[in-house]
C-alpha cells in the first residue's frame, strides 16, 4: 500500500509544481525556461548535497563517479524533458502541455512490463496484478492519453480562433515541446523503474538516485547559468523577488521527486501510471488559479483518471 501514496503524495507535488512553473513563466522572454532550469538544479543540488554529507558520507570518489555513469541515461533524459516542457510553457496552456507530457507515464509502463517478462521477473501477468489493478491503471492511462488528444484537438482550435495572439500563433508548432518531453520522460521512467528494481537493478538505493540526480541537475542548472551570463553580459539573480514562484515550483518539485523514488522502488509498473496522473490536478488548478477555461471532455478525463486511482487504492487496501 506503500507505494500507492508516495505515488499520490508525488502527484500532488508534482500538479502544484506545474502551476508554479506556468506561472513562473514569462512568455516573452525566450531565456525563462533556462531561468527556471537554474531554480530547480539548486534546489536539487542543495538537498542532494545534505543527503550525501548526511546519509551516504562513506562514498568513495570512485564509487560517488562510478554511479554518476550508470545513472547517467536516466538523469539526462530527465533533465532534456523538463527543459523542453518549461519552454513550451511560453506558447501552450498549462492544462494543454502537462497530460500531453504525461502520456508517458502509460508508455513507459508498456517498456517495464515487456523489460521485466523479458527478464523472467513477471512470469504471469494476471497472478503478478489484480483485475482491480489492471482495471484502474487502464482507466488512469486512458483518461491521459484522451486528455492529451482533447488538448492537441482544443489547442489547434485557439491557433485559428486567437491567431493574432502570439502564444496561440504558434500553437501547432509548440506541440512539438510536449511530444519530445513525453519521449525523453518515457525514457528516463522506464529507466528508472530498471535501475531501481530490486531484483535487476543497478544497485543503487532511493538515497543514491536522489542524489545522482540532484547533482546531475545543479550541473546543467550551473549549465544554464553560465550561458545566461555569457549571453546577456550580467549574471541572472535566481533570488529576485520576481523569482518566487519559480523558486516554489523547484520546491514542490523536489518534494515529489523524493517520493517519485521510493514509490518507483515499490512498485515501478503501477506506480508510473499514477505518477502521471499529476497532470490531471495541473488541468484543476490551472481552472482555478490561472483561470484557463475547461470543456465538458476535459472534466469526463479527469473524472476517468480519478475513477482509475480510486480502484487503485481499493485494490491495494484489499491486498493489504
Amino acid at each position: 500500500m506503500a507505494w500507492f501514496f508516495f505515488a499520490l503524495i508525488c502527484a500532488l507535488g508534482w500538479g502544484f509544481a506545474d502551476l508554479f512553473y506556468k506561472k513562473g513563466t514569462e512568455e516573452n522572454d525566450k531565456q525563462s525556461h533556462l531561468k527556471i532550469a537554474v531554480w530547480v538544479g539548486l534546489v536539487m543540488g542543495l538537498c542532494a548535497l545534505v543527503l550525501l554529507l548526511l546519509l551516504r558520507p562513506e562514498m568513495t570518489p570512485v564509487e560517488f563517479f562510478t554511479n554518476i555513469l550508470k545513472y547517467l541515461p536516466a538523469s539526462l533524459s530527465y533533465i532534456i524533458s523538463m527543459v523542453v516542457g518549461y519552454a513550451g510553457l511560453r506558447y501552450l496552456e498549462l492544462s494543454i502541455i502537462s497530460p500531453i507530457q504525461n502520456a508517458s507515464g502509460a508508455l513507459s509502463a508498456i517498456c517495464m512490463i515487456v523489460y521485466f517478462a523479458f527478464i523472467g521477473k513477471i512470469k504471469n501477468f494476471f497472478e503478478e496484478f489484480s483485475v482491480l489493478d489492471i482495471i484502474g491503471s487502464i482507466f488512469i492511462i486512458a483518461g491521459v492519453i484522451a486528455l492529451a488528444f482533447v488538448e492537441n484537438h482544443l489547442s489547434k482550435e485557439e491557433v485559428k480562433v486567437e491567431n493574432n495572439d502570439r502564444k496561440y500563433r504558434y500553437g501547432a508548432l509548440a506541440i512539438i515541446f510536449p511530444l519530445l518531453y513525453c519521449v525523453f520522460d518515457t525514457i528516463g521512467t522506464a529507466a528508472d523503474g530498471i535501475i531501481l528494481d530490486e531484483n535487476s537493478g543497478m544497485n543503487l538505493s532511493e538515497i543514491d538516485v536522489l542524489i545522482l540526480y540532484g547533482l546531475t541537475f545543479f550541473a546543467a542548472g550551473l549549465v544554464c547559468w553560465l550561458y545566461m551570463l555569457i549571453k546577456n553580459k550580467k549574471p541572472y539573480n535566481p533570488f529576485h523577488k520576481s523569482e518566487i514562484n519559480k523558486g516554489i515550483a523547484a520546491c514542490c518539485e523536489e518534494a515529489g521527486q523524493v517520493f517519485y523514488i521510493y514509490a518507483m522502488a515499490l512498485n515501478p509498473v503501477l506506480a508510473a501510471p499514477m505518477v502521471a496522473s499529476y497532470c490531471i490536478l495541473s488541468v484543476v488548478l490551472s481552472r482555478i488559479f490561472i483561470k484557463e477555461k475547461l470543456r465538458r471532455s476535459q472534466y469526463l478525463c479527469v473524472v476517468l483518471v480519478i475513477l482509475g486511482i480510486i480502484i487503485l487504492g481499493i485494490s491495494e487496501g484489499l491486498a493489504s
